[in-house]
């Protein structure tokens, strides 16, 4: 079942990143860009997602006005598993509620409102 966050595979990741989250851009100090992406580089080992989780930092920082340095304090754990329930906790307050990250049980919608929408 597509989502709202599908992907477009047509489109290459630095495109998909600043068109699909509503023209997200913002301008950070390098040190903080580095500490950052070098951590979550050395926990999840793959260049792409580091690169897409330290974007969405950077983003719920900005919305929750908390310093990025802080967030990533608390997203600090001793194992990847425990940094990417973290991460789902946090990415889950900027994401829409119908598409949230770690959920097992499916959304069901309103009888009338699922009927109106194509296979």
């Amino acid at each position: 079942m597509p989502s709202v966050n599908q992907i477009n595979p047509r489109l290459d990741a630095t495109v998909r990143v600043f068109d699909s989250f509503d023209d997200f851009g913002v301008t950070v100090p390098a040190m903080e860009y580095d500490a950052v992406f070098s951590y979550l580089s050395s926990v999840f080992r793959n260049r792409a997602a580091a690169l897409s989780f330290t974007m969405a930092l950077f983003r719920v920082a900005q919305q929750s006005g908390t310093p990025i340095m802080t967030v990533l304090d608390q997203v600090r754990a001793p194992d990847s598993i425990r940094v990417t329930v973290n991460l789902a906790y946090f990415l889950n307050g900027i994401r829409s509620p119908s598409t949230l990250l770690g959920i097992n049980t499916a959304v069901t919608p309103n009888v009338w409102a699922a009927r109106n929408v194509l296979p």
